[in-house]
């Protein structure tokens, strides 16, 4: 019996609550979990705004130790430091020939398969089929990274969702090169990745933009150069800090229609726009045609950072080992699983950056 964080169905309470998790079965791995990050997806499948089979343990952002492996396992040993991966390309698929395994097909379908039970006896699926809000969860093979020597075990569980999703948004969606200047729409936990990430491609300046002015010190931290309260004069205030034209950059962090215009009117013409932030399906942005021919901007969505996790964990950790990637500077609250309720509440309210479940 393990104590873990139960979403007993959508927009319910979570229950912190004893579960019963099986030994790992065939290609399966049982992982102590160090801790996990509490991201604002975890939120949108509380809320339906994302699709997830309940009862459920939610959490998909994660770092561990190895205690079990089943049969046929090869990749890890009981005893390894591992980062779970949420979503696993299974290397077959229509996008992993064509070489993009943020777009697998097959990544989540882990996730519709019940795991483990409650105590009394109901089902429980896996959140995004890595339930990291436990003390403990099973995951097939491949849904484990091996930790690169030299980063704490406990801050690595931020490198399996919220650094490469803002380190890939970066460096693989938006492809900033240096001295461009920049402007990241929404400063939560992704966003302070994306300014991180910002400052080591040498973009400059780097622009926040947040509802909350308390994020200034914690964006500056992070790498901005300059912070601004969002509203409705933003974007002018963007072109005003880049010599009148606009950003060639921007990141947009939150994923509603107003943020995503925002970023939009934010760049120049022939900017480019990455979308990180994931909306509901009544958050529609709108474009005249006349505008897209004029501003000749490019928009783009971006998933997992547009990242090959097995490729870039490795690459992130040299910058982790060198000082240039602060995990630590990220987590603005470190809590229980009791406070992964208080934790949402302060997403909804745009207060703080990661908020990090320790055990």
């Amino acid at each position: 019996m393990i104590r873990a964080a139960v979403l007993p169905a959508v927009n319910a309470p979570l229950e912190i609550t004893g579960i019963e998790l099986p030994e790992p079965g065939p290609g399966q791995v049982r992982v102590r979990v160090a801790a996990a990050g509490v991201c604002h997806s975890d939120l949108s499948l509380s809320n339906g705004t994302l699709r997830q089979p309940v009862p459920a343990v939610l959490g998909h952002e994660g770092a561990g130790t190895v205690t079990a492996v089943g049969p046929g396992v090869e990749r890890v040993a009981p005893g390894a430091p591992v980062v779970l991966n949420w979503a696993p390309s299974c290397g077959d698929c229509h996008f992993c020939r064509l070489r993009e395994p943020w777009l697998c097909a097959n990544a989540l379908a882990g996730a519709a398969t019940p795991y483990a039970r409650t105590e009394d006896g109901r089902e429980l699926h896996p959140g995004l089929a890595t339930a990291v809000f436990a003390e403990e969860t099973v995951v097939a093979e491949n849904a484990v990274l091996p930790l690169p020597d030299g980063v704490p075990l406990t801050e690595a569980a931020l490198l399996g969702c919220a650094v490469l999703t803002g380190y890939g948004a970066v460096h693989h969606s938006a492809r900033v090169r240096a001295g461009e200047s920049l402007v990241v729409v929404g400063v939560g936990g992704i966003g302070l990745a994306v300014l991180q990430s910002a400052r080591i491609a040498g973009a400059g300046p780097v622009i926040a933009v947040d509802v909350s002015p308390h994020k200034e010190e914690l964006a500056r931290a992070a790498g901005a150069t300059e912070f601004l309260p969002a509203g409705d004069g933003t974007a002018r205030r963007v072109r005003e800090l880049t010599g009148g034209h606009g950003a060639d950059v921007a990141v947009e962090c939150v994923g509603r229609a107003t943020t995503i215009r925002t970023a939009w009117e934010s760049t120049r013409r022939g900017g480019r726009i990455t979308v990180v932030g994931i909306g509901g399906r009544d958050e529609t942005v709108t474009f005249s045609a006349l505008e897209l021919f004029h501003f000749g901007r490019t928009l783009s969505g971006c998933v997992y950072g547009n990242c090959d996790p097995a490729r870039d964990l490795p690459v992130l950790a040299d910058h982790v080992r060198a000082g240039r990637l602060d995990l630590g500077a990220l987590v603005t609250d470190r809590i229980g699983l009791d406070g992964i309720p208080a934790a949402f509440e302060a997403m909804l309210a745009g207060r703080g950056g990661r908020s990090l479940v320790v055990f």
